[in-house]
């Protein structure tokens, strides 16, 4: 990791190990998560969760010799942190209270449509391109598919209901907040970059946790060893790990190309939620994944053959 910006290729193997990590890691955290809120609020599980692992990852890189960067590019990096995971992740936790952690899965493999609808820089390019406007329409009519019939989103259910719409409009923070850590020139280290902005997200989680009124209703002596086990997971592998890998790959990668990590993620997240908490598959989950995940590989068509 360098503190400056390179022309040169990094080691395909590193890249591999990168997408490996989102890829894997990121899927099994949306079971964590839910094994983690069954006895720690949400809000305040995601201020734990980012701010121990960006504190962590801030004080390694102290000790060998990393530098704080100027005050400018520390705001930017604070700001692409609570766009990212302070809205972005957070309000998946916080939506995984109502829906199933398959289901939200699902929801969140729309990103990498958000990724062309939000790049402006390359819309000249992507709406001039048949494969990608196929691809829009192919998965939006996904996220419709949820809606239909029954074991899948409950339109009745006022929860769920809010449950989707939050976690849409996270998507979209999630992207846009992706695209601005992308573009916007920023001082400094990747890692140092990334303890910034887990930290800032731990902070939003905190505030926001306070203003919902999380802590009079919440014991510490109430917190399972279940709950436990999946908040260090989710510090150490998925945020120490993953969120590290994701961040280098934007620097490294197209943001499209990085944002495949949604064809895998809720493969691993139906299968851990089913093994591990007993959640329910059903056929128009699968259906809607299915859809989705097409829309997604035809908007990425071109970049491929690219490739």
């Amino acid at each position: 990791m360098t503190t400056t910006v390179t022309h040169k290729e990094p080691a395909k193997s590193l890249v591999i190990a990168a997408f490996a990590a989102v890829y894997i890691i990121w899927g099994s955290t949306y079971v964590s998560i839910a094994l983690a809120i069954k006895s720690v609020p949400p809000f305040l599980m995601a201020g734990l969760r980012f701010f121990a692992a960006g504190f962590i990852l801030f004080i390694w890189n102290i000790a060998t010799g990393d530098k704080v960067p100027p005050a400018l590019s520390v705001a930017k990096s604070f700001l692409a942190g609570v766009l990212m995971l302070g809205v972005g992740t957070t309000s998946l936790i916080w939506c995984e209270q109502y829906l199933p952690s398959g289901l939200a899965a699902v929801i969140v493999a729309s990103i990498p449509l958000f990724f062309v609808i939000m790049d402006k820089r390359h819309w000249q390019q992507n709406f001039s391109d048949k494969f990608i406007i196929a691809g829009l329409l192919i998965g939006f009519a996904g996220i419709i598919l949820l809606f239909q019939g029954k074991g899948s989103l409950n339109l009745h259910s006022k929860t769920q209901l809010a449950g989707f719409i939050v976690l849409v409009l996270g998507s979209l923070v999630w992207a846009g907040g992706s695209l601005y850590s992308k573009y916007a020139v920023i001082k400094g280290s990747t890692l140092m970059k990334a303890s910034i902005q887990m930290m800032a997200a731990g902070l939003a989680g905190f505030i926001a946790s306070f203003i919902a009124g999380e802590e009079p209703g919440f014991a510490w002596s109430g917190i399972t060893a279940g709950s436990i086990y999946a908040m260090l997971y989710l510090i150490f592998i998925g945020s120490l790990i993953g969120y590290i890998a994701y961040i280098w790959l934007l620097s490294v990668r197209p943001p499209a190309l990085v944002g495949t990590y949604a064809y895998v993620n809720p493969i691993v997240a139906i299968f851990l939620g089913w093994l591990l908490d007993s959640e329910k598959i059903t056929i128009q989950q699968i259906l809607a994944l299915v859809v989705i995940l097409g829309g997604v590989l035809m908007v990425n068509l071109s970049k491929y053959k690219k490739g």
